[in-house]
């Protein structure tokens, strides 16, 4: 399912989507938490409450808490007084959900995407990942877990720079 397929169709929810969109992923600061697809809905109620859904990327993630903080701060600053920010849990995150906007603007701050689908089941097999600085294929996993959960350490071989990766899941 893509961010299009989110986007509330009714114009006074989609323009509470539009802010809650504009608010940025605190560990990777060039996405946006519409790019992540962390942004599930946005929904405002008759009596004016607006009620936005976001899902982590992994359940334990610590950015979820400055996100609903800079969500509700969005939406006040725009008028909007009541705001709810929903956490769900289920169905889980996936790399699936970023958009393809996000995923460029990865490579860009010099981080690999993900790459395949994480729907496409459980086997595993090894995984080239493309180094966003010479885009040399031959690189190699320093470590599973980078600077944060979501993303490896990754290294090329061919001009020698470390790089993380958004790991699929």
């Amino acid at each position: 399912m893509t961010v299009t397929d989110l986007r509330p169709s009714s114009a006074v929810d989609a323009a509470a989507w539009d802010i809650a969109a504009t608010v940025c992923d605190p560990e990777i600061p060039v996405l946006t938490i519409e790019d992540l697809g962390i942004l599930r809905d946005a929904h405002v109620a008759e009596t004016g409450q607006v009620l936005v859904t976001i899902t982590p990327t992994y359940s334990g993630c610590p950015a979820m808490d400055a996100i609903r903080d800079d969500v509700t701060e969005a939406l006040r600053g725009a008028g909007y007084d009541d705001v709810a920010v929903r956490l769900v849990l289920s169905p889980a995150w996936t790399t699936d959900w970023m958009s393809d906007d996000g995923k460029a603007k990865l490579v860009d701050y010099g981080i690999a995407p993900p790459t395949g689908k994480a729907a496409a089941g459980p086997v595993r097999i090894g995984l080239s990942v493309k180094c966003p600085q010479c885009s040399s294929l031959n690189t190699r996993e320093m470590t599973r877990f980078g600077s944060t959960s979501c993303k490896a350490l990754y290294v090329c071989n061919d001009c020698r720079e470390p790089f993380d990766y958004f790991k699929v899941h």
